[in-house]
């Protein structure tokens, strides 16, 4: 069973290598790993066209803690000669295992994925051992190289060779079989890997000349190609795999040769290398500015430039000159870890960091999908295929940015130092996973209870809490049954602590038993009465639906009458000791901010379009203020919908941009129902998408008060089309 990009699942039992069956449909193939050219960007939505889905139909296997053991076979010594390509990948396998568990990762997501035996895919992971194995290629039986290399050029190998020289290596080293282990193959450059020997689908691919000339790969062979790949061999045919089974994931060196001047393809000029743009198998061209990700655009040359480019004006060395700087500021890789600016080794101690976000790819797809029949959507994409081009959604701290470095290429490698994740103490440039309670990709967990306390408020008067400033973690997980069928879901859940022997537990804010954020049995809003006065701890705890709990404690101050105490005889118990008391006298509580709700009254995108977001809205006395509609930059850049930025949102909430206003001015307190319009433009671009998730805020302050007060109100709903 092996999972290649573009491949659709392939059972493999006894041994048996079923591809036979795919040969003749492979233009149908989906590889785990692989990555279109940069003009085809990440998925945002599974099936948003389709109504596809990402499920894991019967229960089947994941993997709820894995040891990972590491084979370089390389008997040309080439990882020897470049020893920190070794040092780096162990490092990085290494960090995966110290980090574990850590929810602020991409991996940390994992536990939303479960199968029929109660357990979940979480993020344990432990780095036992690696080695350098320098056992011989084989001679017979080989593929044949689409792309072969002038310098450097090793070997070509099928799945099948790497399958049984795995079996053998586990058994003369006595390593553990079965679904705690996963085996990863690295090869050097210059060894190419295909899944069979008529070489139709493999690590390298080849292309036109017109191809090569402008960069851009159309050919038969580049779809059908791979960057990385993982498999099973289960000869046992067990369901849940068993501890005869071998799960293992090939890390070809195809991820880019850039800057490493020492190998390069055949009928290349001298300078020229293989694989020359690397985003083939990493979607570079990041940039981050102002505190927003954005791709960056391939520079447009001026009317001089293109004729110089046309051989019109200028030199040949002019024009080569000139093709290098227009690469330099185009898109290109992002290489945190390239610190060798040495000619002597090509300047490529970077490259590793390509082949570790292919080592991310397959670890998050293994477990989640160890048997090639577990998480996936219906054209087998996995977890984090699904998410091929997206690096922009990594969970940070308030106030804090997970990108560092610079997206400017270097001279040398032709790639920038931007990361976006950081394990242990290194940083690394690794791409987003889907998220199945968000529907969207992801970089990890935000569970981030946060609420604001009301202004100082009076004993007897009705107070609201909201935790809609909250990040609620893993909204929702599927839970199985024994013979696999679907159990009742687990839903993040939200537990107020009044302080005064008060509990309310329920639902997070768009967890699917909610109609709203106010409706029972949620409790992202709550109200309280407080009888006494003193000092209250709130405390909002946040369990999410994996089990992750974050709780946060602000302190109440209640104006009015301390209670009487029992040694009073009065017959009312005095409060609890967790409910400290101040026995001051009650002042006069100042101006308070006003008291608001709004809900989108009606989920159709279509009469959104047509007659305006439907919003129900109601507040507590007269006050100003005004509506905003909100979209994720991610989603405005894919359907080109523009507005001005907004600020100031609750930390961690992803960056958006405000497309539509509508001004809010009430004589008294009350509610209604107000339609905020689009512009035709903006209409005109949520048309084309199905499903369009949207975030409304209601600002509102009182009106007629010297020191008015504000409360906004934050919700988030899709509109079905």
């Amino acid at each position: 069973m092996t999972n290649f990009a573009r491949t659709p699942a392939i059972a493999a039992q006894h041994r048996r290598i079923l591809f036979a069956a795919v040969l003749a449909a492979l233009a149908a193939l989906t590889i785990a790993g692989w990555l279109p050219a940069p003009a085809r960007a990440g998925v945002v939505s599974v099936g948003s066209e389709s109504g596809d889905t990402f499920e894991n139909a019967g229960g089947h296997a994941v993997l709820n803690g894995t040891s990972i053991y590491v084979v370089y076979w390389d008997p040309e010594n080439v990882f020897f000669e470049r020893h920190e390509w070794l040092t780096n990948l162990d490092h990085f396998f290494q960090d995966m295992g110290a980090d574990s568990g850590d929810l602020d990762t991409a991996l940390g997501m994992l536990g939303q994925y479960t199968d029929r035996s109660g357990d979940a895919a979480r993020y344990h992971t432990v780095f036992k051992e690696s080695w350098s194995d320098l056992s011989p290629y084989p001679t017979t039986g080989n593929c044949t190289d689409p792309k072969a290399l002038e310098a450097g050029e090793i070997t070509c190998l099928t799945d099948a060779q790497l399958r049984e020289h795995l079996e053998n290596f586990i058994t003369a080293h006595g390593l553990p079989k079965g679904m705690g282990s996963i085996f990863y193959i690295v090869t050097p450059p210059g060894v190419t890997v295909c899944t069979n020997s008529a070489s139709t689908s493999c690590s390298d691919f080849s292309a036109s000349a017109g191809e090569e000339a402008s960069e851009e790969a159309a050919s038969t062979s580049y779809k059908n190609s791979f960057c990385s790949y993982h498999g099973a061999i289960n000869p046992d045919e067990a369901t849940l795999g068993d501890a005869s089974t071998i799960l293992y994931a090939v890390i070809p060196w195809s991820a880019g040769t850039q800057g490493a001047t020492f190998v390069r393809a055949k009928g290349q000029a001298s300078g020229k290398y293989l694989y020359a743009k690397g985003e083939q198998c990493q979607d570079g061209g990041w940039s981050f500015e102002n505190g927003e990700v954005k791709r960056e655009e391939p520079t447009e040359p001026s009317k001089e430039q293109e004729e110089i480019l046309k051989h019109e004006k200028g030199t040949g060395k002019e024009r080569e000159a000139l093709e290098r700087k227009l690469r330099l500021e185009g898109p290109h890789n992002e290489e945190p870890n390239q610190v060798d600016k040495s000619e002597s080794t090509g300047y490529a101690e970077g490259l590793t960091d390509l082949i570790e976000n292919q080592i991310w790819i397959e670890q998050a797809d293994t477990v989640t999908d160890p048997l090639l029949n577990a998480w996936q959507n219906s054209a087998h994409e996995e977890v984090a295929n699904i998410c091929q081009n997206d690096f922009g959604s990594v969970v940070y701290g308030e106030g804090e940015s997970p990108f560092e470095g610079s997206t400017v290429a270097d001279e040398h490698t032709e790639a920038g130092t931007l990361s976006n994740e950081r394990l242990t103490e290194h940083r690394y440039f690794l791409q987003d996973l889907w998220n199945l309670g968000e529907e969207g990709c992801g970089g990890g967990v935000l569970l981030n209870p946060r609420f604001t306390l009301p202004n100082p408020v009076n004993t007897g008067e009705i107070i609201g809490m909201t935790g809609l400033e909250s990040s609620p973690g893993v909204l929702a997980k599927i839970n199985y049954k024994p013979n696999g069928e679907e159990a009742p879901r687990n839903y993040a859940m939200f537990t107020w602590n009044f302080g005064d022997g008060t509990v309310v537990n329920g639902y997070a804010p768009d967890a699917p038993p909610c109609e709203s954020p106010w409706s029972s049995p949620c409790t992202g809003s709550v109200a309280h009465t407080y009888t006494y006065g003193g000092e209250y701890p709130v405390t909002l705890t946040i369990t999410d639906a994996i089990g992750d709990v974050a709780s946060i404690t602000h302190v109440l101050k209640v104006n009015g009458p301390a209670p009487p105490s029992a040694a009073e005889g009065s017959g009312t118990p005095a409060p609890s000791s967790s409910a400290p008391v101040v026995t001051a006298p009650a002042t006069k509580p100042g101006p308070s901010a006003p008291s608001a709700k709004a809900v989108i009254a009606s989920r159709s995108l279509r009469n959104a379009l047509k007659k305006g977001l439907a919003v129900s809205y109601s507040v507590n006395e007269q006050v100003a203020g005004h509506f905003e509609v909100l979209l994720s930059q991610s989603l405005a850049r894919k359907l080109k919908v523009g507005g001005a930025p907004a600020t100031g949102l609750p930390a961690g909430t992803p960056p958006q941009l405000v497309i539509a206003k509508a001004v809010l001015v009430t004589t008294k307190g009350g509610g209604s129902t107000v339609h905020i319009k689009f512009s035709k433009k903006v209409a005109a671009r949520l048309a084309k998408a199905h499903d369009v998730p949207l975030m409304l805020r209601l600002v509102v302050h009182n009106a007629n008060s010297a020191s008015p007060e504000t409360a906004t109100v934050l919700s988030a709903i899709t509109l079905a089309g």
